[in-house]
């Protein structure tokens, strides 16, 4: 199986998700350097207190923003296959792993209820940049990734966002990320609303309850 040149980060990088990164760790200075110089990408993933996760983004760098004096770069990357790492390598100042691919099961949805799930996604985002006061570029109702594209566009909690990349079945992604959404459209317009009352120094009501 081959190497892949991993970078442990606390963040989850999605496919198709562009992600600007800095980075100022000389062994990770080291591993960029060489993927600008053969075009070959990099693992992103997910480091937190519970470890180093095993399932990953295989990312390319598509942009060298900025090469700082000190030897610093900010970077631009786009997430491209998911992967899982097999085992850690040694032998180089970065994290290195033996990965394998890591791709969907067969898990069709009909026709109507794919496209029923897309626009119920996309109307939950909207309603979010709404209830946010923010503009939101809507992706494609039929997109095959239609799941990692909302997910990309919303600040989610880490967690949440790794589970999403684990689900092996876009119908079951998509369904996940409607639940999510539909809570945070819940939790932003409670937001707003406490911040509307407390102006005019209303009484506040109870929060949502959640499980």
């Amino acid at each position: 199986m081959p190497q892949l040149g991993l970078f442990p980060l606390r963040l989850v990088a999605f496919p198709g998700e562009r992600l600007p990164l800095h980075i100022f760790e000389p062994r990770y200075r080291e591993l960029i350097a060489e993927c600008l110089a053969s075009g070959e990408e990099f693992g992103i993933l997910l480091a937190d207190d519970d470890g180093i996760r095993a399932v990953g983004t295989r990312v390319a760098i598509v942009e060298l923003l900025e090469k700082l004096p000190d030897g610093r770069l900010n970077i631009l990357v786009e997430g491209r296959e998911r992967f899982r790492l097999a085992e850690l390598s040694e032998g180089r100042s970065f994290n290195t792993g033996v990965v394998e691919p890591f791709v969907d099961d067969d898990d069709p949805a009909g026709a109507a209820a794919a496209a029923d799930a897309a626009a119920e996604a996309l109307r939950l985002l909207q309603a979010l940049a709404g209830a946010a006061g923010v503009d939101v570029e809507l992706p494609r109702p039929d997109s095959p990734t239609l799941s990692f594209e909302v997910a990309a566009r919303v600040e989610l909690e880490l967690g949440d966002e790794q589970e999403l990349l684990e689900l092996r079945s876009e119908r079951r992604r998509l369904a996940r990320v409607i639940e999510l959404l539909g809570e945070a459209v819940e939790r932003t317009r409670f937001e707003r609303e406490v911040h509307e009352r407390a102006k005019t120094n209303g009484k506040l009501p109870h929060p949502p309850s959640h499980p």
